[in-house]
């Protein structure tokens, strides 16, 4: 169920803020020291979205991230920062990144907790926003909701803000937009089964305008065994990945991990019947010993002293996976492997072939992951501006509605990744300070719309 904040302000009408559950993931972050230096993201943006993107919109995210991020830590939220030695980062970060200490899910709890001790503040469970409500000019006056008692009520307010995540928790809405074979992909975290569409659709019935591909959507490769949510293997660089008959369908070392991770997981739904599996050897599982690339999910590896034995425990044909990885290290070219660079170590004659860290698989023991790929969020949803407010289709703002996190489009055709959850933060929070400066920009109104609007992911 969603859950409404209401905001009262001395002699005037409550805001409203509708936001979904937690998500419960890794949530990465792509700044460095709590400042989004990568001058180059806008360039990637550009580039997979083949200039599509609002990169307007990316320099706001740019220059306001670092406020987001010290917001955070101000009110108690803790970053771990991690310098990768293994991994070649696509992020012109000096090979850092951070992630909030208890993921996603620790940054809400604070958030709300903040929230809670402020009296002007209700904040309304098990309450589903139905419908936008509007005057006669098209002003939003507040929002159609059904409590859990089933009947419909009316909530009144001047401006509405919606935080309500993407359709990816709605399979028809996934059929419509994405296409056929959607409801094959499970979700990656429990949380995100609340987000149907139900933002999206309501700014639709009000005229907003669309942005994003929205048969677009980021998935993940994540370990079939697991018992956790977001058990991600993010390793796939690093050895080879094939299908049920053994078979490789994707060079894994395309580009940097990040930017290729998206990708196999789509062709692993899209062309493999959802069923892929990675394997390699003691000197790469040794080289990432205790690292976040192989150890995100909750069981160890498959492991054996043959290739033989390793097939045996995943299900695949022994015969088979022992051809594919002869002929993989047969074609391998005598260039150094290096991690710390695209390193042209590649294959010859394969189909695909491997452009980067094709380090031969000879090094027993063998270990392996059986993987599927999971749905994180979908691309398509509402246009807003820089401050967050809704356009509408002829890109003018729909008086006292407002957006921000995944309901909101920007990514085209790939995601350039640990920028998600950012954005959500940092235009939720831009959203209460363009509400509070209605209000004269008051203190009180600043701190609680500012939190519960940053309590996106």
């Amino acid at each position: 169920m969603a859950a409404l904040l209401l905001l009262r302000s001395e002699g005037k009408e409550k805001d409203l803020v509708l936001q979904n559950g937690p998500w419960h993931t890794f949530d990465w972050i792509r700044i460095w020291t709590l400042d989004l230096k990568d001058k180059d993201w806008i360039k990637e943006m550009r580039r997979v979205s083949n200039g599509l993107a609002d990169e307007q919109y990316c320099d706001k995210l740019r220059r306001e991230a670092p406020v987001s991020a010290r917001y955070l830590e101000d009110h108690g939220v803790k970053f771990v920062h991690h310098d990768e030695p293994n991994v070649l980062l696509e992020f012109d970060t000096d090979q850092h990144f951070v992630f909030p200490e208890g993921g996603g899910n620790a940054i809400i709890q604070i958030l709300m907790r903040d929230i809670k001790s402020y009296a002007n503040a209700d904040i309304i469970y098990q309450t589903e926003a139905q419908k936008l409500l509007t005057d006669d000019t098209g002003s939003i006056r507040g929002l159609k909701v059904r409590k859990n008692d089933g009947l419909l009520h009316d909530l009144l307010a001047p401006n509405v803000v919606l935080a309500c995540g993407g359709f990816e928790g709605n399979q028809e809405m996934m059929a419509r937009y994405v296409g056929r074979e959607t409801h094959k992909l499970p979700l990656i975290a429990p949380g995100l089964k609340y987000n149907r569409g139900a933002g999206l659709r309501m700014c639709l019935e009000v005229g907003a305008g669309t942005a994003g591909s929205f048969d677009g959507m980021h998935c993940e490769l994540v370990d079939t065994r697991a018992g956790k949510p977001d058990a991600v293997i993010w390793g796939h660089n690093y050895g080879i990945v094939v299908n049920k008959d053994s078979k490789r369908f994707y060079d894994e070392g395309q580009r940097h991990l990040f930017s290729t991770f998206e990708m196999i997981a789509l062709e692993c739904w899209r062309d493999q019947n959802q069923s892929c599996f990675f394997v390699t050897d003691d000197y790469i599982m040794q080289k990432f010993k205790g690292s976040w690339v192989y150890d995100t999910t909750d069981k160890p590896p498959e492991k054996s002293d043959t290739i033989e034995g390793l097939a045996e425990k995943m299900g695949l044909n022994p015969q088979d996976l022992k051809k594919t990885v002869d002929d993989y290290n047969a074609s391998i070219n005598d260039n150094e492997f290096d991690l710390m660079k695209l390193d042209g170590k590649a294959t010859s004659g394969l189909s695909p072939n491997k452009t980067n860290w094709a380090q031969p698989i000879t090094k027993g023991p063998f270990y392996g992951y059986p993987m599927t790929s999971h749905l994180t969020f979908t691309y398509g949803g509402v246009k807003t501006d820089l401050n967050s407010r809704v356009l509408s289709t002829n890109d003018v703002p729909i008086p006292g509605l407002y957006a921000a996190g995944e309901m909101t489009g920007l990514f085209y055709n790939e995601y350039p990744p640990a920028t998600s959850c950012l954005r959500s933060m940092t235009f939720g929070r831009l959203a209460g300070a363009e509400i509070a400066q209605k209000f004269g920009g008051t203190d009180h109104i600043h701190s609680s719309g500012l939190a519960v609007l940053a309590n996106r992911f």
